[in-house]
């Protein structure tokens, strides 16, 4: 069988319990009615007392008398009928149109105990006779009936009335049901068509009833949150895709130009052979430049998907002040147009105190250098680098929240947890709004050449990223065009 709707089994469901309820009705009030008319019946056979002049009377009928007593028609329904002493018809009193009760001539086959009233049929026809045997004078006893037409005829027009009634209930609890529930269905209706315009086309779209109070309300609710969460699922998946798309087309630009530079070269080299040896030497210098190029893009890639696919470090005390000390000592010499120097947090006058914090130290070592490299690279000689190293606590100011102005590559710290902090601080240019929201992602640059002199392949700010996120920090951002930028690197404190 095909089920029914959830609308023609709720129709059809109440019906069905409404009919069984005023059935269940009907034969109680059945019951009731014919017992109460059949006990009325009963107690006035019991309360029926004979008077004794008409008992001698129907014995010992008068000369006036019709031989049959049958003939003597009594002021009620009552027909009696009386046994002698033997037990044997010996007069009748009652009369009337209809047929009397159908009793034998011998009381012993009658088979009812004296004060107990019992049913028989009528002498002739569909009649019944509700009758009782009482005991009359000198060892004789007598039989009263009374007819049960009144039972029987209110118990028919009864047993009718309640067919009618039946099904007036049933078609109207039907008609009426249907009305009702798609009533009461009307949300669930406008959810089957919003579902179905989102499934068409538009994904924008959301379920229109959110009555915490009802059922539908609250399913709606979470139809609807259910949706946000697919809806937002979908558009990082777009995301990723497009950061994926864009991701090759940029390692495919920064392996090209070395890879062409590479291939160019080679081929002049075996096509002249005659190359004068200071040619050939500058030609093999680019050859190596080149390769030596792409094989930090390559081992950068490498670390990148080995950090996103199974990143392992390890968990040492590790002391930010000592590799920022580290850093400082080996950037500084390459980079003699800039003023390196390394202070407490916040720039005070005391001198830098120990940071320590639990990590990798050789992962958390290329962080502090790739910040300070980056630093270098992208400010012009003259530029002052402040590295600031130092302890303090998660606020808005600094790793507890973010805020105008502060780009950052991870969710802020718990507010008020102690913090390990090393920051990176330059007097140069500065970055634009634009720049600072995308510094950390991969291959992004602001400067628009692809050169490496000019920048490197933009791996760097996404490898210090991931290694940070990866113990539990965040790297920060907060710049001012032209007076510098601030990238900070918030580590949770060592306990």
């Amino acid at each position: 069988m095909r089920p029914r709707s959830l609308r023609g089994r709720l129709v059809w469901g109440a019906a069905l319990l409404a009919t069984a309820a005023v059935l269940a009705a009907q034969i109680i009030g059945f019951i009731v009615v014919r017992s109460w008319l059949l006990n009325r019946i009963d107690g006035q056979l019991d309360d029926f007392i004979l008077p004794g002049h008409a008992y001698s009377r129907t014995v010992d009928p008068a000369p006036e008398l019709p031989p049959h007593a049958d003939s003597v028609t009594l002021p009620s329904d009552f027909r009696i009928m009386f046994y002698d002493t033997q037990g044997r018809e010996s007069g009748r009193l009652g009369g009337g149109k209809a047929p009397g009760p159908g009793l034998p001539s011998s009381i012993d086959r009658l088979e009812l105990s004296p004060g107990k009233p019992g049913t028989v049929r009528a002498a002739s026809g569909s009649g019944r006779w509700r009758v009782m045997i009482k005991s009359g004078p000198d060892q004789t006893s007598y039989v009263v009936a009374l007819p049960m037409d009144m039972v029987d005829g209110a118990a028919s027009e009864l047993l009718w009335l309640n067919a009618v009634v039946l099904a007036v209930t049933v078609t109207g609890l039907v008609v009426l049901g249907r009305w009702v529930v798609r009533i009461g269905l009307l949300p669930l209706t406008r959810m089957e068509q919003t579902a179905r315009e989102i499934t068409a086309h538009d994904l924008n779209l959301r379920l229109p009833d959110t009555d915490p109070r009802t059922e539908t309300g609250r399913l709606s609710t979470v139809l609807n949150t259910m949706l946000d969460r697919l809806q937002k699922a979908l558009r990082e998946r777009e995301s990723s895709e497009a950061r994926l798309r864009r991701f090759v087309a940029d390692a495919g630009h920064e392996l090209r130009t070395p890879l062409t530079t590479v291939q160019g070269f080679a081929d002049l080299a075996l096509r002249h052979e005659d190359w004068p040896v200071s040619a050939r030497r500058e030609a093999d210098r680019l050859i190596v430049q080149n390769a030596e190029r792409m094989s930090l893009l390559v081992d950068d890639l490498l670390l990148l998907a080995k950090l996103d696919q199974e990143p392992v470090y390890a968990a040492e005390r590790v002391d930010l002040l000592l590799l920022a000390a580290d850093a400082v000592g080996a950037v500084a010499p390459q980079s003699p147009g800039h003023e390196i120097r390394l202070e407490p947090v916040g720039g005070g006058e005391d001198g830098v105190e120990p940071a320590e914090t639990v990590g990798d130290p050789h992962r958390l070592r290329q962080v502090v250098t790739n910040l300070l490299t980056n630093a270098v690279t992208h400010t012009p000689p003259g530029t002052t680098v402040r590295v600031r190293v130092g302890t303090t606590r998660a606020t808005a100011e600094c790793g507890g929240r973010d805020r105008p102005g502060r780009s950052a590559s991870g969710p802020p710290l718990a507010q008020g947890s102690r913090i390990c902090v090393v920051e990176v601080i330059d007097d140069g240019p500065g970055i634009g709004a634009e720049a600072a929201g995308r510094v950390f992602e991969r291959f992004y640059r602001a400067d628009p050449s692809r050169s490496r002199e000019r920048g490197g392949s933009g791996l760097g700010l996404a490898i210090a990223s991931t290694i940070t996120e990866g113990h539990g920090g965040r790297l920060e951002l907060e710049t001012r065009p032209a007076q510098g930028c601030v990238f900070r690197c918030v580590l949770p404190g060592g306990h």
